[in-house]
């Protein structure tokens, strides 16, 4: 059974987010989606400053088994990415929720956040 923690939002794409304490969103992708894909070899992260539309492809995640597109779950502008993955692209299989978050960005439209999943409506979502 995968690990959802309860204070994050989710997104039908399997992207998490978390609120910062600057009012920044941090992204990853789920524990969910980190085991549909094994284990990640390559990422492909947003540029600082780059104005996202929610639902934009905005990065990519590839695995000895697949590649595949990283959403954006908000509007908003990226703010920071994690370096880190450039050369340990498997922290998000190990600590999805931790050290392997993708990237972190504002939000422009508050009242998307409200379109996001909890918890609950996300196992839902990933037991059909």
């Amino acid at each position: 059974m995968s690990d959802i923690p309860k204070d994050l939002r989710y997104t039908e794409s399997h992207e998490w987010l978390e609120l910062q304490d600057d009012g920044n969103w941090r992204v990853g992708i789920t524990d969910h989606a980190q085991s549909q894909l094994g284990e990640l070899v390559f990422v492909e992260l947003p540029e600082v400053e780059t104005d996202v539309g929610s639902g934009d492809a905005c990065g990519v995640v590839e695995s000895v088994k697949a590649a595949s597109d990283i959403y954006a779950p908000i509007t908003g502008s990226i703010t920071a990415i994690n370096d880190s993955l450039e050369d340990e692209p498997d922290l998000i299989n190990t600590d999805c929720y931790g050290d392997g978050w993708l990237f972190e960005t504002s939000s422009t439209d508050d009242a998307q956040l409200d379109e996001l999943m909890d918890a609950e409506q996300y196992a839902d979502l990933i037991a059909d």
